[in-house]
């Protein structure tokens, strides 16, 4: 937690993303109907204490603010009512505060000259204290840092977060059959609709589409609205839809006796800071347009959490994030959106199912701490969610079987990936446990952090290192037993690949990409054997394609990895221009060049279920960022990083990659590369060279 030195509001960890959540994750609708999560949703500590022990050299007046009830008590005593002032006299003293809120996560802001509240006061919701027989009160509560983020002022405390707004005008409307008008926003988009100057009284009916098709099928469109204007209502009315809705397009009908004059929108989103978010632009016209693309893709789907689609589920997916995150670290850096969406998914204790209900998001969950700390070097939030991996990985460790493998049981859903083949997902598949064994991995790692990185003076009942020691020691062991495994148990030395899967002790020997290239990304594989999966597996044509740009993302980092950056980046032209053919303004949740017309807009046997603007549709914005750019850190938050650019098959490119000390800044043509960069020790390798990239002076480099 960052140290504030003026009054912020505080609240127990987790509690504003989890109360958040189940505002967020209940918004969707189908069709006019809400449509809650499949997925058990927890709610916010009621009862919270806050406390700060304070030295004073002089009397002091705090105001207090509360959301909820409370109580005060100075050095173990009550104090009368629930005082908005209150006088603490010089000396050292010990401040607790009590609030209850069923409502809203309970949550404290104090002003004073010297005593504010920040994140180095304590938080408990179980003080566990007891009193003997003499009246003394003990207590043995766990404690932990104090919450805060940026709700700064009295007037503002943490359940009046809202995104901001900007208004717009549609660009296009066309009276449709004479009953009705449909509106073009130009590009896919996200907020509240508004009609102005509303006359008369009647129905309003509206019918939203993120393609034309969509808006203008009554029957079928996924979002709609249907608004009813009473008798008692006055004329000259200006109105705004309550309740955010994604679209490009917006088809209205009236009853006869209804008017009004315009529709426009105010657009919703996540604001983000210029100044620190990447770039890029280079030769190649199409290229610069699919960043773009990405980048809107990426902002519609940044809001108080990253979403997976703005249109149908708009819920918060541990598979989706993962990947949101990983782009975000090259466009936005939005490290707070980052934290509430790991916090949020994971919820609170007891576990009693895989995140999203899936055990591969739950794999992915664990990854994305680590991958959090690595980019941004805050230790202080590994720390918080640590106890929270601890509980989620011993429900992972009391569900495998009897070698140790993550086996689906039957109220778990393993994913994978959307298939256009057959595939069964029964059974020990060797997917899962690459993501397994990195899971270990992840958790001995971080482990490995707070052990080298140790509290002075850690709050009662925090996790001593010995216990750390213990964890980096056994999640160790377990990660390197199961890794011993997967090669005697998967591997089939003449085809060169992972086999799927093993059902009741019968070896699946279908080869897919999947299982192959997480085995590439993770190095669990020698460089020998790499080279054999691309020629036997992720280059041969007869292993089926992938067809979402969800895999897509993790298969071409694949092929980068191996070095095949001009390959790719003729496969983002194809795939991701494919879509910009089809006139996309986002990219989509799945995009299969075979399909014709309406074909494109269908998914899950409805005519419009297809996600047109998803976020793990905005993969090039990764892969740009670290295979092109380059830009990679290798210690935590970019005290160490490399910059290894590649051009492809481009002739020159530029770009920005934001870090915690601000942007580095890189060109490349064949001739030359410059770099420029703000902070951190870094390395540029090119040419099995490595150049050390100074600090505030551009570095030139002549190919």
């Amino acid at each position: 937690m960052e140290t504030t030195y003026k009054a912020t509001w505080i609240w127990y960890p987790g509690d504003f993303e989890v109360w958040l959540g189940n505002k967020f994750n209940n918004r969707r609708t189908e069709r006019g109907a809400m449509f809650p999560p499949f997925w058990k949703q927890d709610s916010h500590w009621t009862t919270v204490e806050f406390s700060k022990t304070v030295i004073l050299e002089r009397k002091e007046t705090i105001s207090i603010k509360t959301e909820g009830m409370f109580n005060l008590m100075i050095d173990g005593k009550l104090q009368f009512g629930m005082p908005e002032h209150f006088d603490i006299e010089a000396g050292e003293h010990k401040i607790n505060i009590k609030i209850h809120n069923p409502s809203t996560p309970p949550a404290l802001f104090i002003e004073g000259e010297t005593i504010n509240t920040d994140s180095t006061w304590l938080a408990t919701y179980e003080d566990k204290i007891w009193i003997d027989e003499n009246g003394i009160a003990h207590g043995s509560g766990i404690y932990v840092p104090a919450a805060q983020w940026m709700f700064n002022s009295a007037d503002t405390p943490p359940s009046k977060y809202q995104l901001c707004r900007k208004h717009c005008e549609h660009i296009n409307s066309e009276s449709i059959n004479n009953k009705g008008i449909l509106y073009d926003f130009g590009k896919e988009t996200f907020g509240y609709l508004k009609f102005s100057d509303i006359r008369g009284v009647g129905n309003l009916y509206i019918y939203y589409g993120e393609s034309r098709e969509e808006a203008l099928d009554k029957e079928y469109c996924e979002t709609l609205d249907r608004i009813q204007f009473e008798e008692s209502a006055c004329d000259n009315r200006n109105f705004t839809v309550n309740g955010s809705k994604a679209f490009r397009y917006v088809y209205i009908e009236t009853d006869d006796t209804l008017k009004y004059d315009n529709v426009s929108m105010d657009y919703e989103y996540a604001p983000f800071l210029e100044d620190n978010s990447g770039m890029f632009k280079c030769n190649d016209e199409l290229i610069n347009k699919i960043w773009e693309i990405g980048a809107y893709t990426m902002d519609l789907t940044t809001r108080e959490f990253f979403v997976d689609g703005i249109k149908r589920d708009r819920w918060t997916w541990s598979g989706d994030a993962i990947q949101s995150y990983l782009m975000n670290y090259y466009l936005r850096f939005d490290n707070e959106c980052v934290k509430r969406t790991i916090r949020q998914l994971r919820g609170k204790d007891p576990v009693t199912a895989h995140i999203n209900t899936i055990m591969d998001y739950t794999f992915y969950w664990f990854k994305s701490v680590y991958d959090y700390y690595l980019y941004t070097g805050d230790v202080d939030f590994v720390r918080e969610i640590y106890p929270r991996m601890q509980t989620m990985m011993e429900y992972v460790l009391n569900r495998t079987n009897h070698n140790g493998m993550a086996e689906g049981k039957d109220d778990d859903w393993i994913f994978v990936d959307w298939v256009d083949f057959p595939m069964h997902k029964r059974g020990t598949l060797c997917f899962e446990q690459i993501l397994f064994c990195k899971s270990l991995e992840t958790m001995q790692m971080c482990a490995s952090v707070l052990l080298d990185k140790p509290l002075d003076n850690p709050p009662q009942g925090s996790i001593k290192p010995k216990e750390y020691a213990k964890d980096v020691q056994r999640y160790s062991e377990l990660a390197n037993s199961l890794r011993d495994k997967l090669k005697p148990t998967f591997w089939d030395d003449k085809k060169k690949a992972f086999k799927h899967a093993i059902e009741d002790d019968i070896m699946n020997e279908q080869i897919t990409k999947f299982p192959n290239m997480f085995a590439i990304i993770y190095d669990y594989l020698s460089e020998e054997e790499k080279k054999d999966v691309m020629t036997s597996v992720m280059l041969n044509p007869e292993i089926e394609d992938i067809t979402t740009p969800y895999m897509r993302f993790y298969e071409l980092e694949a092929l980068c990895q191996m070095g095949m950056q001009e390959q790719v980046i003729k496969e983002i032209r194809d795939y991701w221009g494919g879509m910009i053919k089809q006139n996309a303004t986002s990219f989509w949740e799945k995009y299969n060049p075979n399909d014709k017309g309406r074909q494109h807009l269908t998914m899950y046997g409805r005519p419009y279920g297809k996600s047109l603007c998803h976020a793990w549709g905005a993969s090039p914005i990764y892969l740009i960022g670290k295979y092109y750019l380059g830009v990679q850190p290798t210690k935590a938050g970019y005290e160490e990083y490399i910059v290894k650019p590649t051009l492809g098959d481009l002739e020159w490119m530029e770009g920005d990659v934001p870090t915690p000390y601000g942007k580095i800044h890189i060109y490349m043509d064949k001739k030359i590369i410059r770099i420029y960069s703000n902070g951190g020790n870094g390395k540029l390798i090119v040419n099995k060279k490595e150049i050390t990239i100074p600090i505030n002076n551009e570095l030139t480099f002549e190919l």
